[in-house]
């Protein structure tokens, strides 16, 4: 039985007399027929169980990793766009991704993104001057293949790839390159810094590719100068490497560097077909001609 409280109004007492009327009714199934007493008994049963688990955070939370881990092992068979070929996605990730890795040539979610944009922009790469900054070998493999002039891949590591370089002073001529590729750096680094310099290097005309982790629901970017230990950053920033969270604010820092900005995002159809990841975006910058 429902309890009352006095003093409601007359509305609130319409509503509760209307809860009231149903307080203990389960709904029946006119199909069923001589089925429903039993369907009744089953639909209780169920009732219980789910709410023993929803007020139990440590059994539901055990039984979600269990769908997941169950749902996850297979993947959904989808076509990789760096590679061409058509499985099963793989989970990856910490915490695990499902539909994360290509089962072929191992290309990310993010990565297959950059694959359907240069997909629908076949000219994008051609007879370009490109820089790569932490290559990604699926993605290298896709652009060396879309046919650049000339393409170098760098790293802040030595050994990594073909040029040392920081994105931060990026040890190259003025306007020397056509196509900067930068994806999930800017959080890693002075990133006022880094869009300079990527507009320092492009040719007028020349795009900076550019990738982040971003929340679109903040407005402004969160940084913390008190956050200095891997653990710390882990917690507030989702990587121990990573010095910021982006928000929508991003796009005023690009600008804030002097270049123009283009997005590109998959479409419904495209992110079921490829297994990509919903809203993810590529900010294609560009330096004024």
């Amino acid at each position: 039985m429902l309890t009352i409280a006095s003093g409601m109004s007359e509305r609130a007492q319409r509503l509760a007399n209307a809860c009231e009327s149903r307080d203990g009714a389960m709904p029946l199934d006119s199909e069923v027929g001589v089925g429903t007493a039993r369907k009744g008994a089953r639909q209780r049963l169920w009732a219980f169980a789910t709410a023993v688990v929803r007020n139990r955070p440590r059994v539901r939370s055990f039984i979600d990793v269990a769908r997941f881990l169950a749902r996850s092992t297979g993947g959904d068979v989808g076509s990789c766009t760096l590679c061409g070929k058509t499985g099963r996605f793989l989970p990856m990730g910490s915490p695990p991704r499902p539909n994360a890795a290509c089962s072929h040539c191992g290309g990310l979610e993010r990565h297959r993104l950059f694959g359907l944009y240069l997909r629908q922009h076949p000219g994008f790469i051609a007879r370009r001057l490109v820089l790569h900054f932490a290559p990604e070998r699926p993605v290298a493999k896709a652009v060396r293949e879309a046919g650049p002039e000339l393409y170098r891949s760098a790293d802040i590591e030595v050994g990594r790839a073909d040029l040392q370089l920081s994105l931060e002073k990026i040890d190259l001529p003025d306007e020397s390159v056509d196509v900067v590729i930068a994806s999930h750096i800017l959080e890693h680094v002075d990133d006022k810094l880094a869009l300079t310099e990527l507009r320092r290097i492009l040719a007028p005309g020349g795009h900076a590719v550019i990738m982040v982790p971003i929340v679109e629901g903040w407005d402004s970017t969160y940084e913390n100068s008190a956050v200095t230990t891997n653990a710390e950053r882990t917690r507030h920033f989702g990587q121990r490497d990573h010095v910021r969270m982006y928000g929508r604010d991003l796009r005023e820092r690009i600008a804030a560097a002097g270049l123009d900005l283009v997005e590109f995002t998959a479409t419904a159809q495209e992110c079921l077909a490829h297994g990509l990841l919903r809203g993810e975006k590529i900010f294609v910058s560009t330096k004024p001609a």
